[in-house]
């Protein structure tokens, strides 16, 4: 029996600058990373010059980190891998360039990875690959969903048409007042609240979805409040975020149980930042009918991270040399 692939993978596609080594697909030796998150609260969102300078006096320490705690030496990999699209373009070519660098230098193969699929298997790390099956990819820049019948054949079933769920999160949490990411502010208030407080929807039919129109819905709502109010209660911001919360989250189950159900495969999979929220979680779980397993990344794969990378380059090093 051959031995799995070891390969280091590397992720520079936002603020984020991390470097994984995986020993197949589902064994994670050591995971690094350096965030600039900080550099970028004063502002609100990512700049995306601040984030590519970061990378760049990131990423030697960080791959140097990964190495030194999964015992690994160059000798040992069999490949490197890195995130080439989708993200910032600086970002990127900060970890490509220093990805193709390793490569040549060491004698490696490198593998490009895509981050959505990276986030798209992020969920089979610590669980069996099966195909067929339906993934959900949710995070600040995505909201998609898509069949996968096999590694590479991954077929498009639904979109965002406008604002992904993850930053209809974080311009909410901007118009309550809450900073930045707001994904978890809004969480952590959301607990407080009531979901029924305020009636907000997604109007978005079919399979593909849409937050622009809700999160607009909260801006006008607010200031509603604000003219009848003055202030907001704090009592009121947890309603507003536990109701905002609710509809996000049920847009969420309901297409993705539905286009698992309809595509008659028995796992569904998540993956991305906004898979992090444990109300999504718990709510795609109980939503799920009898025979439909749903796999959510454990959350220190959900946000942007090497190891998914390195996970996704085991498995394309084993598909090209036939393991």
């Amino acid at each position: 029996m051959k031995r799995p692939a070891v390969v280091l993978g590397i992720e520079s596609s936002c603020d984020e600058t991390c470097a994984a080594v995986a020993r197949g697909p589902q064994r994670i030796l050591a995971h690094a990373e350096a965030s600039s998150l900080a550099q970028h609260a004063a502002f609100g969102g990512i700049i995306p010059e601040i984030a590519s300078r970061a990378h760049l006096e990131s990423i030697a320490p960080v791959v140097d980190q990964a190495l030194r705690r999964s015992g690994t030496a160059v000798r040992d990999l069999d490949a490197v891998a890195v995130t080439q699209r989708p993200g910032l373009i600086g970002s990127l070519l900060v970890g490509t360039s220093f990805a193709r660098a390793l490569s040549m230098a060491w004698g490696l193969p490198l593998f490009v990875v895509d981050h959505m699929r990276a986030h798209l298997y992020a969920a089979f790390i610590e669980a069996p690959l099966t195909f067929p099956f339906v993934g959900l990819v949710v995070s600040g820049g995505h909201t998609t969903l898509y069949k996968v019948s096999g590694l590479g054949r991954e077929a498009l079933l639904g979109q965002t048409r406008d604002d992904a769920a993850g930053e209809a999160f974080d311009k909410v949490a901007k118009i309550l007042g809450l900073g930045y990411p707001g994904g978890p502010a809004i969480e952590r208030l959301a607990q407080r609240g009531r979901p029924d407080a305020f009636s907000f929807s997604c109007a978005c039919e079919g399979s593909d979805f849409s937050f622009s129109g809700i999160k607009t819905a909260v801006l006008y709502k607010v200031a509603e409040l604000k003219r009848t109010y003055g202030a907001l209660a704090r009592e009121t911001v947890a309603d507003l975020c536990a109701s905002f919360q609710e509809a996000v989250v049920s847009d969420l189950v309901a297409k993705s149980i539905r286009a698992a159900c309809r595509a008659r495969t028995r796992v569904l999979a998540v993956g991305g930042g906004v898979a992090f929220n444990e109300y999504l979680r718990r709510r795609l779980r109980e939503a799920a009918p009898a025979g439909l397993r749903v796999l959510i990344a454990p959350r220190p794969y959900c946000l942007d991270n090497a190891a998914m990378v390195a996970s996704l380059g085991c498995r394309m090093a084993s598909e090209r040399n036939g393991r």
